[in-house]
């Protein structure tokens, strides 16, 4: 069993208030979890409005599989949003 990791961050410079960015984050979460068979949640800078930190999760049979899987919904987000990807930190284990 293989479990890969992803924590990214997206900078939002248009977003002005919490409730902006939650509806924002709400929003990529909501289709990425239903689109892919991940776990995903905002993890860090809750307070600051114009950063959004994401923990991605998925578990996978083989190595391989588990990468393809992390491209898939990075492909995904970067496409999704109109924020600047501006840090990837990828783990597997």
């Amino acid at each position: 069993m293989i479990i890969g990791a992803v924590t990214i961050t997206i900078y939002a410079p248009w977003v002005h208030s919490l409730k902006e960015k939650r509806m924002i984050v709400k929003s990529i979460c909501a289709k990425v979890s239903n689109r892919f068979n991940v776990s995903i949640a905002e993890i860090n800078n809750h307070e600051f409005h114009q950063s959004i930190v994401l923990g991605i999760a998925c578990v996978a049979g083989e190595t391989g599989h588990a990468d393809s899987i992390i491209d898939n919904v990075l492909n995904y987000i970067e496409g999704q949003t109109e924020g600047e990807v501006i840090r990837i930190e990828r783990e597997l284990r």
